[in-house]
């Protein structure tokens, strides 16, 4: 009896003592004042801005403020979070307070920002008395993701003007945050969102992974993510569960894009302008979605968290990694500081990656916009972007974590005096060679589209598709470039039919469209990989 006893002590203590020995926080019952957030940001983020906002609203109002972060997964999480928390408050405001009759085509007419003109009059009714609503969420800011997200939050209604671009109109020019930058969009012209911070991508590598499969040549550029002796070696995300790598994956696409049109411009100087960047936007989509294929071909797996992929190449699961910078620069440090060694690397492939922002936006009926709005005025003041770049314990630096992201203000690069207390003194977001230029025109209307056909490429067919690259690469030359070009015909989702078929698809009302196509691609994908495996196998035979 004593010894059950004892073991029950024992249990309950370790699972009290944790929360008994946790430092104390204020509640937002003691605090002044309450900033609620949603944001997919990290821990280190949410210490290091919780510190500093704290302090300078003391400064700044008298008073104290709790923030009450909520943390609910990546970008795709919370979007239908919010889609479900804005259609429960209209409901609300519609029948009980308007006394009007609900029904699901006002559930999707009220948030949709393309009504026509003939649409029923009732539904451009609910869309109107939306858009001048309190309907809330119960949260103020939504903060960090992708200009993307953001956009379709807006066109949604559910992003309002925090009135920053009227209050600090000198912020908001080319010498500080320019409007767009290398075709990026950094703020909304209506106010609606605004970019705090910069993200690239790249690729995160162990120098110990690679020694041991015998590569020498650190990856540059994304092509050596091709490299055979990397099957089975690459850590990658599902493009349709992260929007930063669904991006970052379209940058590799784009660059394909612009490298075809420097390179048709040389061939053909004479030819129309137009009918040559039409051509070297279909050729560049399918050889950017080729080499696409064979980097899924050497995955070890596709994560649903892009925070993943860092964490297993720093130990030594996966020799290399696509990542958001920061995520590779935090975890090289990661390894560094605990004095491991200097096996971890970053890079970003010089013209394969655009600088583009982490925007924080107030959300419509927050609750508390007035503290919501000076939060969004300390992020993009020079106090609160210091904390991106700074090293911790440094003047005006983060506390605890190095952030190691690049800041969205321009003005932050010219200033001499910040280089010695920086993590990244040579990261220089503005000044680069190879520019990528983004251009929205290219892949901007079929990003989703893009995200569905490398799930469908890669992901949905793993199995089949590294099973014929191992034939492939095991097969003499005649036999592995026939096998090869059978793998490669990716003709069925060129860049005419992911404008049609499949955006026609992914835009019905009917989910199983969706489906069906997916089903059906995969089959003749996985067919295609199968025949391609045994032209390999019979010609080593």
């Amino acid at each position: 009896m004593l010894r059950q006893t004892l073991i029950i002590l024992t249990l309950v203590a370790t699972l009290v003592l944790p929360f008994a020995l946790r430092p104390a926080k204020e509640s937002a019952a003691k605090a002044d004042d309450t900033l609620v957030l949603v944001t997919p940001h990290n821990e280190a983020i949410r210490h290091e801005y919780t510190r500093g906002f704290s302090e300078w609203y003391r400064t700044r109002t008298g008073r104290t403020v709790a923030m009450d972060w909520r943390v609910l997964g990546g970008t795709s999480e919370i979007a239908r979070f919010l889609e479900g928390e804005y259609v429960a408050s209209f409901k609300n405001i519609w029948t009980k307070k308007l006394g009007r009759e609900w029904s699901g085509e006002l559930q999707a007419g009220f948030q949709n920002p393309r009504l026509t003109a003939d649409a029923p009059a009732i539904v451009k009714e609910a869309r109107a008395a939306f858009l001048t609503s309190e309907a809330s969420c119960g949260i103020d800011l939504f903060f960090g993701g992708g200009t993307f997200d953001f956009e379709k939050q807006a066109r949604a209604g559910r992003l309002v003007d925090s009135g920053i671009l009227k209050k600090h109109p000198e912020w908001f020019t080319d010498a500080v945050i320019p409007r767009s930058y290398a075709g990026e969009e950094y703020w909304d012209k209506e106010g609606r969102w605004i970019g705090s911070v910069l993200s690239s991508y790249g690729i995160i590598f162990n120098r110990d992974s690679l020694k041991r499969l015998g590569i020498t040549n650190e990856p540059s550029q994304w092509t050596d993510l091709k490299d055979p002796r990397l099957m089975g070696e690459v850590a990658l995300c599902d493009p349709t569960k992260s929007g930063s790598i669904a991006k970052a994956f379209e940058n590799i696409i784009q660059q394909q894009m612009q490298r075809r049109l420097v390179a048709l411009t040389k061939e053909n100087p004479l030819e129309e302008p137009k009918a040559r960047e039409a051509r070297a936007v279909r050729e560049g989509w399918m050889a950017g979605l080729q080499l696409l294929q064979i980097v899924g071909a050497n995955a070890r797996y596709f994560t649903d968290t892009s925070q993943k992929p860092p964490i297993d190449v720093a130990a030594g699961n996966c020799a290399v990694g696509l990542c958001i910078d920061f995520y590779g620069r935090q975890q090289e440090e990661a390894v560094r500081r605990r004095g491991i060694s200097d096996r971890i690397g970053y890079a970003s492939p010089a013209g394969g990656s655009v600088s583009s922002v982490d925007p924080v936006a107030l959300l419509r009926g927050a609750r508390n916009p007035e503290v919501a709005k000076l939060f969004i005025e300390y992020l993009l003041s020079m106090e609160g972007q210091k904390l991106w770049n700074f090293k911790p314990g440094t003047e005006a630096g983060p506390e605890r974590f190095a952030l190691r992201r690049l800041p969205v203000r321009r003005d932050f690069y010219a200033n001499a005096e910040f280089t010695a207390r920086r993590s990244d003194p040579e990261a220089q977001p503005f000044v680069q060679q190879d520019q990528l230029i983004y251009r929205s025109e290219w892949t901007g209307g079929i990003f989703r589209e893009m995200a569905f056909i490398i799930r469908v490429v890669c992901l949905d067919t793993h199995a089949e598709l590294k099973d014929a690259w191992r034939a492939i690469n095991a097969a003499p030359p005649e036999a592995r470039a026939q096998a090869l070009a059978v793998l490669s015909d990716l003709s069925v989702v060129d860049y005419d039919r992911a404008n049609k078929e499949v955006k026609q698809a992914l835009g019905s009302k009917n989910k199983v469209d969706e489906i069906k196509l997916a089903n059906q691609l995969g089959a003749m994908f996985r067919q295609n990989y199968l025949r391609a495996e045994q032209i390999a196998k019979d010609g080593t035979n």
